[in-house]
């Protein structure tokens, strides 16, 4: 039987959420501050379940990135990545390593942009939030839906479909890691925290 092994990125193999860490690095800690300030009261109806998750991230993000060219974007990402290696858990990536060397398939399922979450383990397939280009620029819109909560049990299955033919262990931190936990034969719920 084949092994999988799916980890969840941020705040699992991360110390902290990367969306916020890349706006900050790709705009400045000023342009940040100002944007969601501008973005507080989604933010609030969003935590208090009157606003989707998705579509206050996509405001969010389209309010930073919209227009932006994507080979820009892209580099920005890799940058990103070599900046902020801090970020990464060592027992996280330690165990990424160890699943690789098993011979398991290794996945990253994360409703992070996944522009930026694949330079971080370049040799991993990502499955995370697409951005929609357009004339080679960013609309600020969703490719995909988010990868948060059911949808990354959707996207994992849109790529394995036959569920029985596999073994799946998953890790994850938070709620929009439960369906995916739920879903798996071996489920590890904040793994890397001391």
């Amino acid at each position: 039987m084949r092994k999988i092994c799916a980890f969840d990125f941020d705040g699992t193999l991360t110390r902290q959420d990367t969306l916020l860490a890349f706006i900050r690095y790709a705009k400045g800690t000023r342009a940040f501050l100002w944007g969601f300030l501008r973005h507080a009261h989604l933010l609030v109806l969003m935590t208090l379940g009157l606003y989707p998750n998705w579509k206050a991230k996509q405001r969010v993000f389209s309010y930073f990135f919209k227009g932006t060219e994507a080979e820009a974007f892209d580099r920005l990402c890799r940058q990103f990545a070599i900046d902020n290696s801090h970020l990464l858990r060592p027992e996280g990536v330690k165990t990424v390593e160890q699943a690789i060397a098993a011979g398991m398939e290794v996945l990253i399922v994360s409703a992070s942009i996944d522009n930026w979450v694949q330079p971080f383990f370049p040799t991993v397939k990502v499955v995370g939030t697409q951005v929609e280009v357009r004339d080679d620029r960013l609309t600020g819109r969703f490719l995909t839906p988010n990868c948060y909560g059911q949808e990354k049990v959707n996207r994992l299955l849109a790529l394995h479909p036959d569920r029985h033919a596999y073994h799946l262990t998953a890790y994850g931190d938070s709620r929009g890691d439960k369906e995916l936990l739920a879903f798996a034969d071996e489920a590890h719920y904040k793994p890397f925290r001391l």
